[in-house]
């Protein structure tokens, strides 16, 4: 896959690569990373790249020539098809589904802003989609990128040892995670749930859906309401709020009743 990253700091995206699952797979092939730095194109003794935005105001914004001309020239070396996508905070939220979607193209090249922002008509003129992270500011668009980059690159085949722990992951299925226990098998007088120690995989397989369904009741129930259960999940989910009620009449306050579990709970009532 190729990886193309607009931006202005090229280390900062580079360096965070050369250790890890997604340095590996840099090195040996599974994905190319390159980056064009808009300043490479800028003119003047300065190789200036921003201006004071029109209309006034703090802060500057990104020219519209040398950051048009970055694009077009990180589009040229791409694969044909490789979406040109914005990292901005008027974006789509990046979730998991898209992540996979773009794991599975030839390659994306992702623009990092900096200053105020990009002058409007560049995201007008190149931009095939607009992605944020959340509802937070950061310094600039290089450690957008990252996030992206790493989601991407780990789903890759070859990018992990064993690509059952791509599938497996917070949010592949839509779903939270269930909770994870190494050895040793008691620490500091807890122990780790008995079925996993008994080597029984059926059992296994049904406790970990119950722990991913009764987590995300709890902690995500909007990921729940979105779901449509099947027969399983949704006797599995019943067990745990049970186990859940039984817990907190034990000790007080360790259900998290709020809101949306509750709005959650009807939704699952009414699947």
């Amino acid at each position: 896959m190729h990886i193309a990253t607009v931006c202005l700091h090229p280390d900062m995206v580079l360096g965070a690569f050369k250790d890890g699952v997604c340095g590996r797979a840099f090195e040996s092939g599974v994905a190319t990373l390159r980056c064009v730095n808009p300043r490479d194109f800028a003119s003047g003794p300065h190789r200036s790249v921003d201006d004071r935005p029109y209309g006034g105001g703090p802060g500057m914004v990104l020219r519209p020539e040398p950051l048009l001309a970055a694009v077009r020239a990180a589009r040229a070396n791409a694969p044909q098809g490789a979406p040109v996508i914005f990292l901005t905070p008027q974006g789509k939220r990046f979730r998991q589904d898209r992540a996979r979607q773009l794991a599975a193209g030839a390659g994306i090249i992702l623009v990092a802003g900096r200053y105020e922002g990009f002058d409007e008509r560049v995201v007008e003129l190149e931009a095939d989609e607009e992605l944020s992270l959340g509802d937070f500011v950061l310094s600039g668009g290089e450690l957008a990128a990252c996030v992206v980059i790493d989601a991407v690159v780990r789903l890759l085949p070859g990018a992990l040892g064993d690509q059952r722990s791509a599938r497996q992951d917070s949010f592949s299925s839509g779903l939270l995670d269930f909770p994870q226990y190494t050895r040793p098998s008691v620490v500091e007088d807890r122990a780790a749930p008995e079925v996993l120690l008994g080597g029984n995989h059926d059992r296994v397989r049904a406790w970990r859906l119950k722990q991913a369904l009764g987590r995300t009741w709890m902690r995500r129930p909007e990921l729940l309401a979105a779901r449509r259960l099947n027969d399983q999940e949704r006797r599995l989910l019943e067990e745990f709020q049970a186990d859940a009620r039984a817990a907190a009449e034990r000790a007080p306050g360790r259900l998290r009743d709020s809101k949306n579990s509750r709005v959650a709970s009807r939704q699952v009532e009414k699947q």
